[in-house]
């Protein structure tokens, strides 16, 4: 199974840069059976820039998460607080096989009712399915 995952366009820079070799989720799927993220650059860029498999996922509190990931973070620690803040439980998607598209998928045009999730959905065939809210 498969996840679209939105990101903001600073950070879907940094991942596709190398940069950035974990994204930071404040909650994290039920099924961890997914094995592929779909990266969507949120507003104003609102594309689907690439895929890239689930590396294992790291779960803690962020104090000690950042001191397992900070090398890899791909954002400062003022922003990576300032996310979690007031968290008691952080996770962290390794990025690995990170594929970007020559040409970004525009989902407005490709999945018909197509609606960003805030967070992730779960991807059947090219339809975005239980966006979480």
């Amino acid at each position: 199974m498969d996840v679209l995952l939105s990101i903001k366009p600073k950070y879907v820079k940094s991942i596709i840069e190398g940069d950035k070799r974990y994204e930071f989720r404040k909650k994290i799927f039920k099924n961890r059976e997914i094995n592929r993220i779909y990266i969507y650059s949120s507003s104003p860029v609102k594309k689907i820039a690439g895929t890239f498999e689930i590396g294992g996922i790291l779960e803690d509190h962020p104090c000690d998460l950042w001191d397992m990931v900070k090398e890899f973070a791909g954002i400062d620690n003022r922003d990576f607080f300032a996310y979690f803040e007031g968290k008691s439980q952080a996770f962290a998607i390794k990025i690995q096989n990170l594929r970007e598209f020559s040409e970004p998928i525009d989902p407005y045009e490709t999945m018909p009712g197509f609606v960003p999730p805030q967070s992730y959905c779960h991807m059947d065939g090219e339809k975005c399915l239980a966006a979480q809210r």
